[in-house]
């Protein structure tokens, strides 16, 4: 099973660094480094809703939870958690 950090890592390097950068941190915004625009997070969405088999809401669709690699794992642990409990 792949780490989710490397998944998300290779969604954002094929779609929307087209293969490249592989100099992307995880602590990188996505927005400040101009990776991903509002139809990019859309894209993201459907791709973290797909992979891991949850609904994100409109609410969550913040930076906090979706502009970094770290961010996106914090909100995936998150997500899981209240799932759980």
């Amino acid at each position: 099973m792949q780490d989710p950090r490397e998944k998300i890592r290779s969604f954002v390097r094929e779609s929307f660094l087209f293969g490249g950068d592989d100099e992307l941190r995880d602590d990188d915004s996505f927005l400040e480094m101009g990776i991903v625009d509002s139809t990019g997070v859309l894209e993201l969405v459907a791709f973290l809703e797909s992979e891991w088999d949850l609904s994100i809401d409109d609410a969550e669709l913040v930076p906090e939870n979706l502009d970094s690699v770290d961010n996106i794992v914090g909100f995936l642990d998150r997500k899981k958690t209240a799932a759980v409990g």
